[in-house]
């Protein structure tokens, strides 16, 4: 192992001479996480709303005035009939219509059914079902408020019946906020990728400058070799990661809940299994072209089934099926329990033994097809 300082500090070198690749390793990656954190928000907000009453009564007005008060909705118009409160959907001017029917508040007030109608423009079918969750969030707080006024208004001695009251408490992101669930998740990718490419390239870059034909020549062994290819990059990563997760408290308020020596051991053994990737398309490309295609390729796969975006449980069985040799998975998996929850090593062990057989396994594959000859 004498042999692999020097290999460290050439790949260093080599790094360094390169004035362009110093600010886009370090750079880059930041401006990537404050830019996906708030770009990558599936919250919808300021749904157009249009109405059509036809009742104009106190009550459909207290609905209405309900949905406007929300925080959700823009009010947009209000219409005399269905048609009119349609051709603004057909427009693109309403992503939603509220229809009040006549004797709303006569129904309300015999305790009978009132049903309004809500009409959604689904061409974006993920904005549709967000605008409809949030009219239900509304509607639910108008009966429930209704309910409760019968109730102090009631002289019977049986009054009306109120629904049950929920006490909601969300765990770990109180506010619900899409950033408190991304900023982890967009870490695990930044390194990932970072560290996938610059990886895959490497040895390729070697090969058409030419010195590779200089390190075959020398009494090093193919374990040194990939060391040596696998180090300098590791700690790029390492470094990487510490900036991430210093903006991620300074801009988003997003810390480390668990323990950070717990986090950066998982980022250890997990950078050592990606850069293991990296290294082995390395060894069996031929051009850097090459190299990135086949590096694009499997991280969109990856990136795409790790649960970044979606629940990995509303994917297909065949998807999961791919996901138990995804390392990305189970990386973002790590991220979200130790920054968002506060997980122990105990916790994830499991990810813990994985993440060791994917580091071992992939870079004894790159080991195995990296060969010291001219061909």
């Amino acid at each position: 192992m004498r042999a692999l300082p020097h290999i460290i500090r050439k790949e260093f070198t080599q790094i360094s001479r390169n004035k362009v690749m110093i600010p886009l390793l370090f750079f880059m990656p930041i401006v990537q996480l404050v830019v996906l954190s708030y770009a990558a928000d599936f919250e919808v907000k300021n749904l157009n709303l249009a109405i059509v009453d036809y009742d104009q009564s106190e009550s459909s007005r207290h609905l209405i005035q309900k949905f406007t008060a929300s925080g959700y909705f823009t009010l947009v118009g209000s219409f005399r009939n269905v048609k009119d409160g349609t051709n603004v959907i057909e427009k693109e001017v309403a992503d939603l219509v509220l229809i009040c029917p006549q004797h709303m508040e006569r129904n309300l007030e015999n305790m009978r059914v009132a049903e309004v109608q809500l009409l959604f423009n689904a061409v974006n079918n993920q904005k549709a079902g967000v605008a409809s969750s949030y009219c239900q969030q509304v509607i639910s707080a108008f009966n429930n408020e209704h309910l409760r006024q019968l109730a102090m208004e009631s002289t019977t001695s049986t009054p009306a019946r109120l629904t049950v009251d929920v006490r909601e408490s969300f765990w770990y992101n109180a506010q619900l906020d899409y950033k408190t669930f991304m900023v982890p998740g967009i870490l695990a990718i930044l390194v990932t990728m970072l560290t996938a490419f610059l990886s895959s390239i490497n040895i390729i870059r070697e090969k058409e400058m030419g010195t590779i034909e200089q390190l075959n020549v020398t009494p090093i062994s193919k374990m040194e070799f990939i060391l040596g290819k696998i180090i300098p990059f590791w700690i790029i990563g390492m470094v990487v990661m510490s900036f991430g997760l210093v903006i991620a408290w300074l801009m988003f308020g997003i810390g480390v809940t668990g323990n950070i020596l717990t986090l950066f051991s998982f980022v250890a053994i997990y950078l050592i299994a990606i850069l293991g990737i990296g290294i082995l398309i390395s060894t069996v490309t031929e051009t850097q072209q090459q190299a990135m295609f086949v590096t694009w390729f499997f991280m969109v796969i990856f990136l795409l089934l790790s649960g970044l975006f979606t629940p990995v449980d509303s994917i297909p069985e065949w998807a999961r099926a791919l996901n138990l040799v995804n390392p990305i998975k189970y990386f973002v998996e790590v991220m979200r329990s130790i920054m968002l929850k506060g997980s122990s090593l105990s916790d994830l062990n499991s990810h813990f033994l994985v993440m060791t057989v994917f580091a071992l396994g992939f870079n004894l594959m790159a080991m195995r097809s990296y060969r010291k000859t001219m061909g």
